[in-house]
């Protein structure tokens, strides 16, 4: 793995950072949906104007993880709006962590977690929450080693296919 670096993306950034969640997303759960469902969810979740409103929001933010050879993952974090009864105004929420499958296992996900901790820590929003697809295993533990523990669940929609997904809370 060549030397990743880290930075906050900027609303230049947006077409880059929408390809990547695209590709990321349908890379690690394509396989899930019909051909017609992911094509709704992608063109709803991961295009370049919506990922230009959240580069805009003052209350989120996004890290860009780049290699000489390109982006290879980003983190998301922000307001919380899980559907959760305990979520306040103040509350965080992790997003998003995408990683390319190429750049897993060098501990890209947990710098890209620590930067977007200390962005969350900084603005004041706490407790932190996370959504995660509840047969996503290797997610939740590595959330499980943040501290996080499941207290909710939720349904998520991928064009019409509802995904059963668990709420996370930072302890």
């Amino acid at each position: 793995m060549l030397l990743t670096t880290i930075r906050r993306a900027c609303p230049a950034d947006a077409r880059l950072v929408a390809a990547l969640g695209a590709r990321t997303f349908a890379d690690t759960f394509g396989h899930l949906y019909a051909p017609q469902d992911l094509a709704a969810f992608l063109e709803a979740a991961h295009t370049p104007e919506k990922v230009a409103g959240e580069l805009a929001a003052p209350h989120m933010a996004v890290w860009l993880a780049e290699t000489a050879g390109g982006p290879v993952g980003y983190a998301l974090a922000g307001a919380c709006g899980l559907p959760h009864p305990e979520v306040t105004a103040g509350c965080g929420e992790i997003k998003r962590i995408y990683v390319l499958d190429e750049a897993q296992g060098a501990g890209l996900g947990a710098r890209l977690m620590d930067e977007a901790l200390a962005w969350l820590a900084a603005e004041g929003r706490a407790p932190v929450w996370l959504g995660v697809w509840s047969q996503n295993l290797a997610a939740q533990r590595f959330y499980v080693r943040y501290g996080f523990s499941k207290v909710g669940e939720y349904d998520f929609h991928v064009g019409a296919q509802v995904d059963h997904e668990f709420i996370m809370r930072r302890n």
